[in-house]
């Protein structure tokens, strides 16, 4: 038998803050090879499909060798939508699709039963226009081609969501183009479309390697960031983009989003306490490609908002935090 998800809640207070044993429902048997579990991450080039690839190589290669197999996907939406419907174990998704899943809003139809097993990095939204162009702020967006992230993904919803709050709606809506990041990057080289709206790490290598062959402007969205949480609460957060980075001359500040390690409840909580065993073990190389300087801590790890966490991953906290 399988009990219920253990909230992040329950866990901090009673796992990660030093309170009472916590007793864990379940019996799940922990003999046995591991079965073989698939990972929903993201289109190639991007950070999803990066850390997604970097985890199975590590799990191959670092015990209790849980067997993981990366699938590539258009990333968040895509993957909740295959969490909810078995096609895949685990998913990487950004935390506002991950909530908008968890309790059935649109773009989802019904709510999803999913649970999290680690809140791994921090997406950074890039507004990114030609610095040669006509987009100098946010406003200069209306009317014109914007690129918002392809069909699937989280960095759609964000787009949608920023634009709305921003005010670009009606009369003075962007031109969506639902464009991936290789395709973006593409289309705004070319100048077909005007700007970019991207949620990754940071660098992002892409983004980066656009950088180098044409000037780019990085838009602030601190403003956008404040209405955000107000707005849909604490899984947005006003973080800043560093001198250095894509030619950044001074620190712009943007927009954060958590990234969570999902798995469907049905995952037996030894695979997803394993899993996280390579996760902690391993996570400045899969990290390392994805954002640079970030770190993986418990308390971190754990800040996954409404939604539950895995028994399985309970049991591994339990058992390293005390």
């Amino acid at each position: 038998m399988r009990g219920r998800p253990i909230s992040r809640r329950g866990l901090l207070r009673s796992a990660l803050l030093g309170g009472p044993a916590l007793v864990l429902p379940g019996c799940a048997r922990d003999d046995g090879p591991h079965r073989r579990l698939t990972l929903a991450t993201g289109a190639p080039g991007g950070p999803y499909h990066a850390f997604g690839h970097a985890l199975a190589d590590e799990a191959a290669r670092t015990p209790p060798h849980p067997r993981v197999t990366p699938v590539s996907t258009a990333a968040s939406v895509d993957n909740l939508r295959r969490l909810a419907a078995g096609s895949a174990d685990l998913a990487l998704a950004m935390a506002d699709a991950a909530e908008q899943a968890l309790h059935g809003a649109a773009p989802f139809t019904t709510p999803a039963r999913v649970t999290a097993l680690a809140r791994v990095y921090v997406n950074y939204t890039h507004l990114l226009a030609r610095a040669d162009g006509p987009v100098r702020s946010l406003a200069d967006l209306a009317g014109r081609p914007v690129s918002t992230g392809a069909t699937g993904s989280g960095a759609q919803v964000l787009a949608g969501r920023l634009l709305r709050v921003a005010g670009l709606t009606g009369g003075r809506a962007v031109r969506e183009q639902r464009l991936g990041l290789a395709e973006s990057v593409a289309a705004l080289r070319r100048g077909t479309v005007d700007a970019v709206i991207w949620a990754g790490g940071v660098p992002t290598p892409a983004l980066s390697a656009l950088a180098r062959q044409l000037p780019l402007r990085v838009l602030p969205l601190e403003t956008e960031a404040e209405a955000l949480r107000a707005e849909y609460g604490p899984v947005y957060s006003a973080v800043t983009l560093p001198a250095g980075v894509y030619g950044l001359t001074a620190p712009v500040t943007t927009i954060g989003v958590g990234n969570y390690l999902l798995a469907r409840p049905q995952v037996p909580d030894r695979e997803a306490r394993d899993v996280l065993r390579v996760v902690f073990d391993r996570w400045r190389v899969l990290l390392r490609e994805v954002t640079a300087g970030a770190r993986l801590e418990p308390r971190f790890a754990v800040a996954t908002g409404d939604l539950p966490l895995h028994p399985g991953a309970v049991a591994y906290y339990r058992s390293v935090y005390g």
